[in-house]
């Protein structure tokens, strides 16, 4: 029997037409065209394991996947021949084959989300479903004040979906960084694993501070209550990118550009 390789991907999504990540019956589905895509490629049936599940709505900068195959490609023929197979609003950006002991998920040591809110008093005709509005002017530095309660190790059950299934509430959040970009209000996080909807939740609980309706030290009562019902809305998907994923460097997963912009020494998230 010929044995197996492991190979990882990037890829990047766009999130408007697809019931999120992971398969379900009769829906299209990330996961379902990443693998009739690599399957082709292979000529075998592949699955994928992903870093992280989206939403619906949601998008990837970088999402990453590994399978398993017993084909033999050159590396590029991954990433071409899949991209040839794909619909238009996914791309495989790289491939590396990788150790057998490598898993998107279980040895990612952080993921970073970025939210993006366009902040003007009409909607965009250009960007509808790509950010989430909010016409009520935000203050960012009320905004700012507010996420440092969030940061370090904390249970989180106040930002997760009622119907999480993780067994545990806890999670690491190591930065939370809030910019403006003329009319775009940008909340960048990175934290060891996320809650489901939990971006999305501490967006919302921001956006209510950010506009007034609540003074910053709200989100740390909404953290210590534990509890979902005391929290904000959810915020929409459509403002939501994973960005990408940290692995340790022995691994050989290089980071994506985009960690470079954020204004934090991440070796001290590498050295976990």
């Amino acid at each position: 029997m010929t044995e197996q390789s492991r190979i990882a991907l990037g890829i990047e999504y766009d999130g408007r037409s697809f019931s999120g990540w992971q398969m379900q019956t009769n829906r299209r589905t990330v996961q379902k065209v990443i693998e009739q895509a690599v399957s082709l490629v292979a000529n075998e049936s592949i699955r994928v394991v992903c870093a992280g599940r989206t939403d619906a709505g949601v998008h990837a900068i970088e999402q990453v996947v590994h399978f398993d195959t017993q084909a033999r490609r050159e590396i590029h023929a991954w990433v071409l021949g899949s991209n040839s197979n794909l619909p238009r609003d996914v791309r495989v950006l790289w491939a590396r084959q990788v150790d057998s002991q490598f898993n998107a998920r279980s040895s990612a040591i952080a993921r970073y989300y970025r939210y993006v809110i366009l902040n003007r008093r009409t909607q965009s005709a250009l960007y509808r479903d790509l950010v989430t509005w909010c016409y009520a002017p935000l203050d960012l530095q009320r905004m700012i004040q507010a996420s440092g309660y969030l940061l370090g190790e904390h249970d989180f059950s106040s930002y997760r979906a009622k119907h999480c299934q993780s067994n545990s509430p806890i999670r690491i959040m190591h930065i939370i960084n809030l910019s403006r970009e003329k009319d775009r209000v940008i909340m960048d996080v990175v934290g060891n694993a996320f809650l489901h909807h939990m971006v999305r939740n501490i967006a919302g609980v921001l956006m209510e501070i950010g506009c007034g309706k609540r003074e910053p030290f709200w989100a740390k009562e909404v953290l210590d209550a534990r509890d979902r019902a005391v929290a904000g809305v959810t915020a929409p998907p459509h403002g939501l990118y994973l960005g990408g994923v940290y692995y340790p460097k022995s691994m050989g997963i290089k980071k994506h550009p985009i960690f470079n912009t954020l204004p934090v020494n991440v070796k001290r998230i590498e050295a976990i």
